[in-house]
């Protein structure tokens, strides 16, 4: 299991953050996800046998997140 934080500019309100958490479990391989409207950051734990950084990328901004940096 490896760990990964996602800074996410748009981070607004507790909606945001169930929202963007629920689409990141969503991707196969991640075990754990919470996402924080403080920091404007989103952690997850994954199995990186199973997913990549590009499946990531592609869940936050397919849920309408914008990422700034990884």
């Amino acid at each position: 299991m490896q760990e990964k934080i996602f800074k996410i500019s748009n981070l607004h309100s507790d909606e945001d953050a169930r929202k963007l958490t629920g689409a990141m479990l969503d991707v196969w391989g991640i075990s754990q996800a919470e996402a924080s409207t403080q920091h404007k950051t989103v952690t997850i734990k994954f199995d990186e046998r199973m997913s990549s950084q590009e499946d990531f990328k592609q869940a936050v901004r397919e849920a309408g997140f914008d990422l700034i940096s990884e």
